[in-house]
């Protein structure tokens, strides 16, 4: 389709180079050929525009046998338009001076045309070929045929119509009838398959004949070979118990050979150690004896010098404890003295001196006293008697 563009009343076409352009001003042929690209008035122009490429047509259409059967013809044509002009005055190539679309639909009747023209020849040559004839040869037979057909039609010649090539892609029957033709060859190759089957099952149990002769053969040989291997180790056996014996014997007379050697030495060294057990033993006893006499020395001149010493520790003990007994004496007779001195410049009688003096004694040898409750009243006759000059 062209590419129009409007412009201020005027119109502007851009074709393309498969596209035949004619342009009509008023009648006059204008513009004609592919590609082309100019201004025109809508109101004065006349376009048509007819493609030049080649073009392909697929076409499927039914036919009958010699013998009455129903086939399905697929074909494709390829066909180009080689006069324009021609063609352009045979069927409205016209377009839309606004849209640049066709008016009417000449691709349309050109397929109309060729497929009829393709049709009316491939079934006069299947209307004289039996089905099986057509299946076997039918498709290069209606391709020549059509391919011919088309060649000598004088009506494509006349529209600017070439055919280029006929194609026929299938001829097929009825599907009822195509499976009643595959069955004859199903059933000769489900035939071929189960004897190929059959013999290969043949095949296989022959083979597992075989292999199971070879088996029994192997047990056999296997069987003949354990009882050798049975034999053979019994032998082994015999000569290792033998070589065993041997050997113990050997081995019996070395150890009693040894046992003996040992003896020997342990006895040997046994009369060593007791011997240098009793010298050790002499020695030690002895110094043992020595020992405790320097022993026994010592811890006498010990106990002279510790008896010596608490004796003249005890000496001195005596002493102190005479010396401080003497002091304490006349430290405590001076300290009654003084107090009965002081009682007596205080112009306290005899009685009451001696009353405070047994006090004193009596305090110094009562037991303990934890607390002692003493009354107001004992407490002033108390007072009173020790102190007489107090109450005046």
């Amino acid at each position: 389709m062209a590419d129009i563009t409007r412009r201020l009343g005027w119109r502007h076409l851009r074709g393309a180079p498969t596209a035949h352009i004619r342009h009509h001003r008023s009648g006059t042929l204008v513009h004609d050929g592919p590609g082309l690209s100019f201004w025109f008035r809508p109101l004065t122009a006349t376009l048509s525009e007819v493609p030049v490429d080649d073009r392909e047509l697929a076409m499927t259409f039914h036919a009958r046998t010699s013998d009455f059967q129903d086939v399905s013809v697929q074909a494709t044509v390829t066909y180009r338009i080689a006069d324009p002009a021609v063609a352009a005055a045979r069927l409205d190539f016209s377009v839309d001076p606004d849209t640049g679309a066709w008016r009417g639909t000449p691709l349309e009747q050109l397929g109309t045309l060729l497929t009829e023209t393709a049709q009316q020849h491939a079934l006069d040559v299947l209307a004289r070929t039996p089905l099986s004839a057509a299946l076997a040869d039918g498709v290069a037979a209606v391709r020549e045929r059509v391919a011919a057909g088309l060649g000598a039609e004088p009506r494509l010649p006349a529209t600017g119509i070439e055919v280029v090539a006929v194609r026929v892609m299938a001829l097929r029957p009825e599907p009822e009838v195509e499976r009643a033709l595959r069955t004859p060859a199903r059933e000769q190759i489900q035939q071929e398959a189960d004897r190929a089957t059959y013999e290969r099952r043949a095949v296989a149990v022959e083979r597992e004949r075989t292999i199971a002769e070879n088996e029994l053969a192997s047990r056999i040989e296997l069987a003949r070979r354990e009882e050798q291997l049975v034999e053979q180790r019994g032998t082994n056996a015999r000569r290792e118990a033998e070589e065993q014996a041997a050997a113990d014997a050997v081995r019996a007379e070395a150890e009693a050979a040894r046992s003996v050697r040992l003896a020997e030495a342990e006895a040997e060294r046994s009369v060593k150690l007791a011997d240098a057990e009793a010298a050790r033993s002499v020695k030690l006893a002895q110094a043992e004896a020595a020992r405790s006499r320097q022993l026994a020395e010592a811890e006498a001149a010990r106990t002279a010098l510790l008896a010596d010493a608490e004796a003249a520790r005890a000496v001195r003990v005596a002493r102190a404890e005479a010396e401080g007994a003497r002091e304490l004496g006349e430290a405590r007779a001076e300290a009654q003295a003084a107090w009965l001195r002081v009682h007596t410049e205080a112009g306290v009688d005899g009685a009451a001196t001696l009353r405070a003096l047994t006090a004193t004694r009596l305090a110094e040898n009562l037991p303990r006293i934890d607390s002692v409750t003493v009354s107001p009243d004992v407490l002033t006759g108390l007072l009173a008697k020790l102190t007489p000059g107090a109450g005046e």
